[in-house]
């Protein structure tokens, strides 16, 4: 059997008439935060042209602004002079060079924005923005749409293959589209025409500007998710016109950032959303694009066969890995470096104004700062802890040609990774335990598993330095009844398996406590059964009302859960940016209590007693599970340092704070770089 006909469809070519694609397979946009940077261009220019040469057949920038009120934030990346266009000439260079094609993403923030300039169809504030829009004038709006085509025709004189309009995700064209944001009464407002204009006239225009043999792709939303949204039939003519006006592709948008139903979030079932293109498919004939949650190579391969659309387009797996298409191209998928899509380093960091990176590739953006380079000189090198952070230094090292022995006193890889792995919604963990076994078996490394190692072992087998993973120890309680028969740690129920009661107390309401409680709540596997998924979550499949919602069905019976924590902040504050708000609402579907400003006082055979504002309180439950906070667990280190052996300590047993994989994998990582 021949290499491409493991994924026949999508390795085929797409013919666009004045260019082909070489797969079907578009690297979608991210903003990764490069564009703002100090040297940011060129180090965007690396970034693109490894994901170029790994195989992918189109990349698509992150949004760029064609005006200043379309600013995302305060000095934010822009296309709008001779200037612009010259800086961005480095990354199509880049990219051509290495045999691939970029288009640049034309995004206009419009009430998104985070700024004061921040414009709309109507002045209807954004709830996720401080700043109440204006109402743009139409003058306004004739202005907005020059800048758009010469945003257009600055890309071209880039060196762009194309451009992507956004007309999706609650930003500028979208506002004007729905009737949730535009309560306008003039040529621009009101009826399905007239709010459809804007969009209409971009694309128009924009053809009429840079001729036929440039790509537009217009990002089109085709499940607004919000209360207000669009009617399917209102998509289906915006969908139709904007073929008309010439668009060579429509993209498949998905939800507005306001929205509240999860998108990309990894318990979002993988491509969730590919019915809504098929439907689509039977309305244009232009080529059609879907998107979201399709992050590996079998996925993409069933959604076209299945002909639920004609590319797919994936971003962040192009983060986790930029030889996604090289690898399937030479049937090693099984060598991909998954997306877990867990947003913790890109969607997260994009949030917080910082650079992009990806948890399982901390390389991602860093592709000029964080190199791997060959060893003159291999050295012998053991590992003790296969979790994140060993795993990650592990294989790294041995990519660059050291001698690696990994110990691990558990029967399996993984560590923390297979307590994870375990939590409904988080089953792409799986993948990345696949990921480095792998690696493992690929790079030579010497696995040595149920092994508990000391120092006369290492020092009598000669290693030249030791790196010592050795990860956590959750943190005992502290009070008055801790070792009562009904207490628990995390790694009972999460590791051990061990029976809960019907009524349980989790004391501890940071990652692990909302983790332990979802796998206590949960009945249901939705992460892989869709139509479940989608029940769950409220989304209409027959788009019977605007925005394709329908009210949620309660959840009924199940465990009492409460989940508690010392602090008075918001229950979940520190959760990640872009999913926490999922946690939490998971939870409250699940009517667990979220209870904040706890002080414990004693667990006896009542229950746990507890203070709140001063007021006693007990819970009677039948366990209490502890997931209050980790220590490092490095007990081994004196006795190496005593040895005289050369240490370094990674991860957990370095720094233990909320299991952190994302620092445990890019510390492994950087210290493989410089061994």
């Amino acid at each position: 059997m021949s290499t491409a006909s493991l994924f026949p469809h999508l390795l085929r070519p797409l013919d666009l008439g004045f260019t082909t694609l070489k797969n079907r397979a578009i690297m979608g946009s991210m903003h990764v935060g490069l564009e703002e940077e100090k040297g940011g261009f060129d180090k965007l220019a690396a970034f693109y042209a490894e994901r170029a040469k790994g195989g992918v057949a189109l990349i698509v920038t992150g949004g760029i602004a064609p005006n200043i009120a379309g600013w995302l934030a305060p000095l934010a990346g822009r296309m709008s002079s001779p200037r612009h266009a010259k800086k961005h000439r480095v990354i199509t260079d880049a990219v051509h060079k290495e045999g691939g094609k970029i288009c640049m993403q034309i995004l206009h923030s419009g009430r998104y924005g985070y700024h004061p300039f921040a414009v709309s169809a109507s002045n209807v504030q954004s709830p996720i923005s401080p700043f109440k829009p204006k109402a743009l004038s139409k003058r306004g709006i004739k202005s907005t749409i020059s800048d758009y085509v010469d945003s257009a025709n600055y890309a071209k004189q880039a060196g762009y293959d194309g451009v992507e309009i956004m007309g999706s995700e609650g930003y500028l064209i979208n506002q004007f589209f729905c009737q949730r944001t535009n309560q306008r009464d003039d040529e621009w407002g009101g009826s399905l025409e007239n709010r459809a204009r804007l969009a209409i006239e971009v694309v128009t225009q924009t053809r009429q500007k840079v001729g036929p043999e440039f790509i537009i792709i217009y990002r089109l939303s085709m499940l607004d998710l919000v209360e207000g949204g669009a009617p399917w039939d209102d998509v289906v003519y915006l969908a139709k016109q904007i073929e008309k006006a010439g668009a060579s592709i429509i993209n498949t948008g998905i939800g507005w950032h306001e929205s509240r139903v999860p998108t990309i979030a990894t318990s979002t079932p993988r491509a969730a959303f590919t019915w809504i293109t098929q439907r689509m498919k039977k309305e244009v004939s232009i080529p059609l694009i879907t998107s979201n949650r399709i992050n590996t190579p079998e996925v993409a391969e069933q959604v076209l066969a299945d002909n639920h659309a004609d590319m797919v387009s994936m971003a962040r797996p192009f983060l986790a890995d930029p030889n996604f298409m090289a690898k399937a191209m030479r049937n090693e998928s099984g060598l991909i470096n998954t997306c877990i899509a867990c947003n913790q380093a890109c969607l997260d960091h994009g949030f917080e104004r910082k650079r992009a990176s990806c948890l399982v590739n901390p390389q991602a953006c860093y592709e000029t700062e964080l190199i791997f380079k060959a060893v003159a000189s291999p050295k012998k090198l053991a590992v003790v802890g296969a979790g994140p952070a060993g795993l990650a230094f592990a294989t790294y090292a041995a990519d660059r040609g050291h001698k690696v022995h990994l110990y691990e006193q558990s029967s399996e890889i993984g560590g923390q990774f297979n307590y994870a792995k375990q939590i409904p919604g988080k089953e792409e963990f799986y993948e990345t335990l696949r990921y480095y076994a792998n690696q493992i078996k690929r790079t030579g490394i010497s696995l040595h598993l149920n092994t508990k190692v000391d120092a006369a072992l290492l020092k009598k087998e000669g290693f030249d330095e030791v790196i010592m993973a050795t990860g956590i120890t959750p943190r005992e309680l502290d009070i008055e009844g801790a070792d009562h028969k009904m207490v628990m740690s995390y790694i009972d129920v999460l590791r051990d398996h061990k029976p809960v009661g019907k009524r349980v107390a989790v004391i501890g309401a940071g990652g692990i406590g909302f983790d332990v409680s979802e796998f206590l709540v949960e009945t249901q596997d939705l992460t892989v059964n869709l139509d479940k998924w989608l029940d769950h979550w409220g989304i209409d499949k027959e788009y019977k009302q605007p925005g394709a919602l329908s009210p949620k069905e309660p959840i009924k019976g199940g465990r009492q859960v409460f989940l508690l924590q010392r602090k008075t902040t918001k229950v979940g504050k520190g959760l990640g940016k872009t999913t926490g708000w999922i946690h939490r609402s998971s939870l409250a579907n699940h009517k667990v209590q979220m209870m904040n400003g706890v002080s414990y006082n004693k667990i006896d055979d009542e229950g746990l007693h507890i203070t709140i504002a001063g007021k006693p309180m007990l819970l009677a439950v039948d366990n209490v599970i502890v997931c209050a906070g980790q220590i490092p667990f490095r007990t081994l280190e004196a006795s190496l340092l005593e040895a005289g052996l050369k240490v370094h300590v990674i991860g957990g047993a370095d720094v233990a704070a909320e299991l952190d994989a994302k620092r445990a994998i890019r510390q492994g990582a950087e210290l493989a770089a410089a061994i």
